[in-house]
């Protein structure tokens, strides 16, 4: 299992996250309106989810239904 950044990240882009993930699985360009959590790096625990100041990061068990399409979006954006 993974975490998964979803819709709330989009134009907050707080490196809250970031500065407190142990394996540096969370990434994104100047040029990206939110984060991204790579699900093979990603070890599963939970730092980041607490710090978010907007809510906008779920186990990948329990990304709200609306947002699940969050969980492939965090997927591919490691494939391009």
């Amino acid at each position: 299992m993974t975490y998964v950044i979803a819709e709330p990240c989009i134009g907050v882009k707080d490196a809250s996250c970031v500065d407190v993930c142990p394996v540096d699985c969370i990434h994104a360009t100047e040029d990206d309106t939110m984060y991204f959590i790579d699900p093979d790096e990603c070890i599963d625990c939970g730092a980041c989810e607490p710090e978010c100041p907007v809510t906008a990061i779920f186990a990948e068990d329990a990304v709200p239904e609306q947002w699940t399409p969050y969980i492939q979006i965090n997927a591919d954006y490691f494939k391009r």
